[in-house]
């Protein structure tokens, strides 16, 4: 269920129930990480009441939660304070930020690794019946893989919000408050209790990139490196790069797997940033073919086409990919798209479509945006033959996914 789902009855009275508690049984989790229950106007669980979404909760548990944010339609927010009758799934939050009215980064904190993946399949799965429908309906039931590393220390990537005051720190769930921690456990260990020591232009947001030897880097200190599929790039400071270590190999992995551009072929990364996938393509094209990477920031094409000179098969152009597409030559063997957590949108498959690639290797970072895309390919006699998901960001409701499209 997400909330897109649930909208005001016609003619119905505007309600406000923030700051009421209510005591509420908790149902199913809802993308975007909390759960679901029904309240009655009493305040008391009700079958056919009032959603409420609810963080900090767990599916099955009965909880007493606090209304934070109430638009006054079909369902309100709230944050479970107590917990009556708990989950065999939950434990403690290591982190102390990980609690009603604190940090917003972390979801699911009060849940164990395992019960979290659950979670992740349990959304994953709803949003394809939901929006792929029947383009999904054949591969049986996904789900959301371990990366190696654990639940802690993954995050190389942090973006720090700088109060009035200039003290970094994190933003408190839904709201433009400054929290002013110590560390975050989702950094590798060490990493940042010595940038949150300084201070910062007030208003500012600053991003801290941790390399493999867990030292911090800010913005002006010169490149980061970074290694994946046999390459390796010192990239400028805020281009992008997948925040878990494990996952530019594991997709890497996958595009080497699923892909299958023939030799002398051509491919398509679009929405590429500074190759990595491209890379793989590279390999399997060889010199004779051609593999043309569309990204719009320069700074990623610039360390793309450093890390990739090698390669004289890569063409890097440097411009939106909804634009890019319709200029591009020829008819692809194959194309890598990962777009943004919108997804490509129904112009975009479209345009894709019409050029008539064989396959189509597609990643999304939201499960809402990849049914729909899914659904979309369908129409153009595309079909879905494999799908993997991945925990790629524990702690967190979110996740990334992987799908093969091929022309019927």
């Amino acid at each position: 269920m997400s909330e897109s789902a649930t909208t005001p009855a016609s003619g119905s009275t505007a309600l406000d129930w923030t700051d009421r508690v209510l005591e509420l049984e908790v149902g199913a989790v809802a993308h975007g990480g909390h759960c679901v229950a029904r309240a009655g106007d009493d305040g008391e669980p009700s079958a056919d009441g009032r959603v409420v979404f609810v963080r900090h909760a767990l599916p099955g548990e009965r909880v007493r939660a606090v209304v934070t944010e109430d638009p006054g339609g079909a369902f309100c927010r709230a944050d479970a304070v107590s917990v009556l009758r708990g989950s065999p799934d939950r434990v403690p939050a290591p982190c102390e930020w990980a609690r009603p009215g604190a940090c917003g980064g972390c979801d699911f904190q009060h849940a164990t690794p395992a019960a979290q993946r659950a979670l992740k399949t349990d959304v994953l799965r709803e949003q394809l019946t939901r929006l792929a429908g029947p383009a999904t309906a054949h591969l049986g039931p996904v789900e959301v893989e371990e990366l190696p590393g654990g639940p802690l220390g993954w995050r190389t990537r942090v973006r720090l919000a700088v109060d009035d005051e200039g003290t970094p720190g994190l933003r408190a769930h839904r709201s433009h408050d400054v929290l002013p921690v110590a560390d975050c456990l989702l950094a590798p260990s060490g990493s940042l209790p010595p940038v949150l020591e300084c201070s910062f232009t007030p208003g500012e947001d600053v991003e801290v990139t941790v390399d493999a030897a867990a030292r911090a880097h800010l913005p002006g200190d010169g490149p980061v490196t970074a290694q994946a599929a046999g390459h390796r790039w010192e990239l400028t400071p805020g281009v992008f790069w997948q925040v878990h270590p494990s996952l530019a190999p594991t997709l890497a992995g996958i595009v080497a797997e699923w892909a299958a551009a023939p030799p002398g072929g051509v491919a398509w990364d679009l929405y590429g940033g500074v190759g990595v996938l491209a890379s793989v393509l590279a390999g399997q094209v060889g010199p004779g073919g051609r593999v043309t990477v569309v990204e719009s920031s320069r700074d990623a094409v610039a360390d793309g086409r450093r890390a990739l000179a090698g390669l004289g098969q890569v063409d890097f152009r440097i411009g939106r990919a909804e634009r890019e597409v319709a200029r591009l030559d020829g008819v692809p063997d194959v194309v890598v798209t990962d777009p943004p957590r919108a997804g490509l949108g129904r112009a975009m498959v479209a345009a894709l479509a019409a050029r008539g690639p064989a396959r189509i290797v597609h990643v999304a970072c939201d499960p809402a945006s990849l049914g729909r895309d899914l659904a979309l390919f369908g129409t153009h006699g595309y079909r879905v033959t494999a799908l993997r998901a991945f925990d790629a960001f524990p702690m967190t409701h979110h996740m990334e996914a992987v799908a093969l499209l091929e022309r019927a």
